[in-house]
């Protein structure tokens, strides 16, 4: 009989010490999430309002509550009169080690938030990254995938692209297409130039603002080489470029331009 006695004194003592403070941790975990869910859906609408790329708000909004959810836990288990001092000093080292295990990685994540910040490129930009030549298919948060002309698919780690060189032919709207044409040296230049120019205004997707051009490139082996330098919107680049090669050349050999082969002259000398 003492000894429940005892032991009811003693749960009595323990309800009046941790009670209040078991109360109070409940109603501090109840507040806490409600306000996390509120900061969460306002970091949401303040990130769409300033233009911020959709794959890149659900990742930072995750990463906020999950950074303010282990505070809001930490807190708790302070006010419960737990030592915690201890528990963060093993967080960190856990977190340091996992960093450097996923060094590669984290890396490949900071370059996709660079990218998803700054905007190199967008969604359908034709771009020249780490070799690739392609229409940048999905920007993903540790890759980006790219889809070349030949529709292969390319996949490059972020962190790459983000160290590396990036040409965006997309991002000023228009391009040029560069071609060359070989005539010999007994056609006249002016009247080829005159011929490629024509089929390069008639075409209906290259633009006359910035105006084709057409100019003497180099005096060749065999031939004088015509460069013929149209521009168009980026979509349409393989559509010029292949529909004028093959106008040009039908062109010049209705203007009775001579497009010549490699020619060799042989010079006889008499003993």
């Amino acid at each position: 009989m003492e000894k429940l006695e005892k032991y009811s004194d003693k749960f009595v003592d323990f309800i009046f010490a941790y009670g209040p403070k078991f109360l109070g941790a409940v109603l501090v975990l109840i507040i806490g999430l409600v306000v996390i869910k509120k900061i969460g859906k306002m970091l949401k609408k303040v990130l769409h309002k300033n233009g911020m790329d959709d794959s890149l708000i659900p990742f930072l909004t995750s990463l906020l509550d999950i950074i303010l959810k282990a505070m809001l836990v930490i807190s708790i288990a302070s006010m419960m009169g737990i030592e915690t001092t201890s528990f963060v000093a093993i967080l960190g080292a856990a977190g340091l080690a996992v960093g450097l295990a996923l060094q590669g990685t984290l890396q490949n994540f900071a370059g996709g938030v660079l990218i998803l910040i700054f905007k190199p490129y967008k969604v359908g930009h034709l771009i020249d990254a780490q070799g690739n030549l392609g229409t940048v298919k999905e920007i993903q948060i540790f890759v980006t995938i790219l889809l070349t002309p030949e529709n292969k698919t390319v996949i490059i780690p972020n962190g790459a692209i983000s160290n590396g060189n990036i040409t965006n032919y997309t991002m000023e709207g228009i391009i040029r297409v560069d071609m060359s044409f070989g005539i010999s040296y007994d056609s006249n230049i002016k009247t080829a130039k005159e011929v490629l120019l024509k089929v390069m205004q008639n075409h209906p997707k290259v633009l006359q603002s910035p105006a084709p051009f057409v100019g003497v490139k180099a005096l060749a082996d065999s031939s004088v080489n015509l460069t013929a330098r149209p521009y168009t919107e980026p979509p349409n680049y393989w559509e010029v470029y292949f529909d004028i090669m093959e106008a040009g050349k039908i062109a010049l050999d209705e203007a009775k331009i001579t497009i010549p082969f490699p020619q060799v002259d042989v010079h006889m000398k008499d003993k």
